[in-house]
């Protein structure tokens, strides 16, 4: 019975959390500061939750991590394609993964 309860709750604050924004805010918002605040919020977050995954994953040590992370942000740089930075990443940390257990 609890976990009908507790699934009432949750379902509440979910809904609560997204309806609060659109019954305080009803005209368009037009400073750019809150504009461009809006608009990195997404990038923001997900990097946050990523970044610590990227260099902490299990049973990858944190050399490959880095190096995985090092060729993204370089290649992110050149602006390549999402495929390709995700691809050489990947790449990247295998062999150095593999390399530190050969070694």
């Amino acid at each position: 019975m609890n976990v009908y309860i507790y699934i009432i709750v949750m379902a509440v604050v979910t809904y609560l959390i997204r309806v609060f924004p659109l019954a305080l805010i009803r005209k368009e918002i037009k400073s750019p500061f809150i504009k461009s605040f809006l608009f990195y919020v997404p990038y923001a977050t997900l990097a946050a939750m990523t970044f610590p995954a990227i260099l902490m994953s299990e049973g990858l040590s944190l050399m490959a991590g880095a190096a995985g992370l090092v060729i993204a942000l370089i290649l992110s740089y050149l602006r390549k394609n999402l495929l390709t930075v995700a691809v050489c990443a990947c790449g990247a940390a295998l062999v150095i993964e593999v390399l530190i257990n050969v070694l």
